[in-house]
Order: C-alpha cells, then sequence, then structure tokens
C-alpha cells in the first residue's frame, strides 16, 4: 500500500503512538490495512493454534474502536448517531473475549 506508506510518513500533530506519529485518518487506514490481512490468513487457517490469542485481540481492538467512536462523535456536535454501535461494538468484544 503505497498511499498507506507515504500517509505515515508525514508528519502530524498527533501524540505518537509505539513510535509512528499518525493522525485519526491515518489510523483507519492502517485498522483496515489490519482486518483485511487477517481476513486474508483466516481464509486459509493452518490451524487453530493462536485462536485464543486472535480472539482476544480482536476484542481488545473492537473495545478501542468504540472508544475512538465515542470520542469522535463527542466532538461533533449535534445528535450523536454511534451510540448504539458503540454499544455494539463494546457487546462484541465481551462476547469474544468470554468465549
Amino acid at each position: 500500500m503505497v498511499g498507506l506508506a507515504e500517509h505515515l510518513s508525514k508528519p502530524s500533530n498527533i501524540p505518537k503512538m509505539r513510535g509512528i506519529s499518525v493522525n485519526e485518518y491515518e489510523a483507519s487506514l492502517v485498522i483496515k490495512s489490519g482486518a483485511e490481512l487477517l481476513l486474508s490468513a483466516s481464509s486459509d487457517p493452518r490451524s487453530d493454534e493462536g485462536y485464543t490469542a486472535v480472539k482476544t485481540n480482536v476484542s481488545e481492538a473492537l473495545e478501542l474502536m468504540a472508544e475512538a467512536l465515542a470520542n469522535f462523535e463527542a466532538g461533533v456536535s449535534g445528535t450523536n448517531r454511534s451510540t448504539g454501535w458503540v454499544q455494539d461494538l463494546r457487546r462484541v468484544a465481551d462476547d469474544l473475549a468470554e468465549k
């Protein structure tokens, strides 16, 4: 993804995360790319080894995405349109963590 590399190389005013300084848009590209890689890897699983860790990581990612979505909504004037989505993301994250 040449576009992603270009975006990640640009300076940003957002605090550094794990050594990379990104903004919200750039972070969303990383999430999308990671999801695409996970989908590709899961289409030809080698075994169920690590599946518990994958569920844990996906659960934690969903919790963080719910928090980010809530933060975005808090910064927007008007009706909070994503409250249901935030609750749904957290519910799925909890379900993944429990199983």
